[in-house]
């Protein structure tokens, strides 16, 4: 196959086995910050994914919480074939550190009232939205946490 700009269509998504956690690349900037972006996999690609309202919930208690527990944070956002996210982060080299800091974030999804700027004002489709779902794909990801760092099928 011929080798595409964006890192993930280069990746065999027939060969990974979700749920992982991994390095997707470093892009280092003319003053020397690196910025490292992280596949944060919750379903088998092509097999499964979240639903919208799930995902979406997911995604505010994340990018809400995770700040809570380090400032590296550029941004968290949506993979469009709804199996994941990308975590972005700046001058953070700590593969390990960044494991920690999904843990806790999973467990303040897990431990939320509700979902944070669930409105009209601050969201732009507050209509689509479920906490318990985003619980529920927390408490997912969480019990099975020993299996973060395995990316490929052929590894366990």
């Amino acid at each position: 196959m011929k080798k595409l700009n964006v890192e993930s269509f280069n990746l065999d998504h027939t060969k990974v086995q979700a749920p992982f956690v991994r390095l997707a690349g470093i892009k280092q900037g003319i003053n020397g910050d690196e910025v490292y972006k992280y596949d944060i996999r919750f379903k088998q690609p092509n097999k499964e994914h979240m639903n919208m309202p799930a995902l979406h919930s997911i995604e505010h208690l994340m990018a809400e919480n995770i700040r809570n527990h380090t400032n590296h944070v550029v941004d968290l956002s949506p993979m469009g074939c709804q199996t994941g996210f990308y975590l972005s982060m700046i001058n953070h080299t700590d593969y390990k550190e960044v494991l920690d800091i999904l843990e806790k974030t999973f467990n303040d999804v897990i431990n939320a009232t509700e979902v944070p700027a669930c409105n009209e004002v601050q969201c732009g489709w507050a209509a689509s939205h479920s906490l318990e779902g985003a619980k529920e794909l927390a408490r997912e990801m969480l019990s099975k946490r020993n299996e973060w760092g395995i990316v490929f099928a052929e590894e366990k």
